[in-house]
């Protein structure tokens, strides 16, 4: 059994859903796949949660008109005259949609968010199934929310091994099918509140699915040739990785290299399931693949961009050292805010970090940091991240810009830049 892991990219619109289709034909092995939201639908129904929370009605009135647009006219692209076979079922999700709208928000935004963003992945989910079986792909659409559990930590649902084990070994039952295709990105608690596993979180429920079903192997179908040594969409001449130690992909997770969500590996580790990165515009390619590698590797210079990084740089206001009692206490606050810090340095009176920019908290942060401390921020940088790295390569990417901090280890260089 494999599984296959589509992203939004690949299911755009109806040439895609087409080309999906083309890809899962000609796979002869029993298969999970795993389909995120259309496009940028993600985007687009995080407005709706936004203005739904804020009580934006106009803007809220138009998200879901155009949402609706959106998803009905691939419905009419594929299947025609015939498109009745699936759109009475997605008529019936968003107006389930609307009525949770017509009511006041609770006050956790966070958890608003994961009621509606998930449906996303099921509209699409739910098409692109509808499409397979029309075409004679047989399959069985799962729920996987009835099956993927969580705690209730909205938006970045942390797994329940044990039940999740249970309840999703007995969903997929192969000896009765041969193709199911399901949801990333969201899960449920075990009160049937939906949860969402973080951002781009498809990877991560592909690679979960994966291990509890003891799978062959997982392949993430990308518009990109396989896994790159920079994003394309950043930087020039990019080159394609064909090998990968499950080592090295977790680093570059890690660093924010965005081929892979940063929980993917571990799953796949423990159960030494090959992941493997291919192209949906040229499925015949073999694209990177992700192992158990025994021997040194010589990678390529690898270059990890980070935008719209803020630095905070933190000192104690009667001029005492920074101590650990002071570390301690600030990072309590970053966990609060559930901040991510992708880079710290320290001195002997500053504390640096580097955090993304964060939707909601960022400005009772710095207010709870200024009751101890004295705080400066510096806003919209760039943190780069070069593994295997050289003096000459360091130059290049460097010039003419202002470094704010930069860091060396024996693999890595890190900048940030403005």
């Amino acid at each position: 059994m494999k599984v296959y892991k589509f992203g939004g990219a690949s299911v755009k619109d109806a040439v895609g859903v087409k080309n999906l289709a083309g890809i899962v034909k000609n796979c002869s092995d029993d298969l999970v796949i795993v389909v995120s939201a259309m496009g940028k639908t993600t985007n687009a129904i995080e407005a709706v949660a936004k203005n739904y929370f804020n009580g934006n009605k106009d803007e809220l009135i138009l998200n879901i008109s155009t949402l609706k647009q959106y998803h009905f006219e691939i419905i009419a692209d594929l299947f025609g005259n015939l498109s009745n076979i699936i759109s009475k079922e997605i008529t019936s999700d968003f107006k389930a949609l609307e009525k949770r709208l017509g009511h006041s928000p609770s006050l956790d935004y966070d958890f608003e968010y994961d009621q509606i963003v998930s449906l996303g992945e099921i509209l699409s989910t739910k098409i692109t199934s509808a499409y397979l079986n029309y075409i004679g792909i047989s399959n069985i659409w799962i729920d996987i929310r009835k099956g993927l559990r969580t705690d209730s930590t909205w938006r970045e649902g942390n797994i329940d091994w044990s039940l999740s084990t249970e309840l999703l070994q007995s969903q997929f039952n192969f000896s009765a099918n041969r193709i199911y295709l399901t949801q990333g990105f969201i899960g449920a608690t075990v009160t049937d509140q939906t949860t969402t596993l973080g951002r781009e979180g498809s990877d991560y429920s592909a690679a979960i699915i994966a291990n509890i079903l003891n799978a062959e192997s997982v392949t993430i179908w990308k518009d990109v040739p396989g896994i790159m040594n920079a994003d394309p969409n950043k930087f020039e001449a990019t080159r394609k990785l064909d090998m990968l130690s499950y080592r090295e992909a977790v680093e570059l997770t890690y660093y924010g290299a965005k081929v892979i969500h940063p929980k993917t590996m571990k799953p796949l580790v423990e159960k030494n399931i090959p992941l493997y990165v291919r192209s949906f515009i040229q499925p015949e390619e073999q694209g990177s693949v992700i192992c158990s590698i025994d021997h040194i590797m010589n990678y390529l210079p690898i270059f990890i961009g980070k935008d719209d990084q803020i630095l905070i740089t933190i000192s104690p206001i009667d001029f005492s050292f920074i101590a650990e009692e002071s570390i301690s206490e600030i990072y309590k606050l970053f966990a609060l805010y559930r901040m991510k810090v992708n880079l710290v340095q320290q001195s002997a009176m500053n504390f640096s970090v580097a955090i993304d920019r964060p939707e909601r908290g960022f400005d009772k942060l710095i207010g709870d940091l200024k009751k101890k401390f004295v705080v400066h921020y510096n806003e919209e940088l760039e943190l780069l991240t070069i593994r295997y790295y050289s003096e000459e390569v360091i130059k290049e990417m460097t010039k003419e810009r202002t470094v704010f901090v930069s860091q060396r280890t024996r693999t890595n260089a890190r900048f940030l830049m403005k």
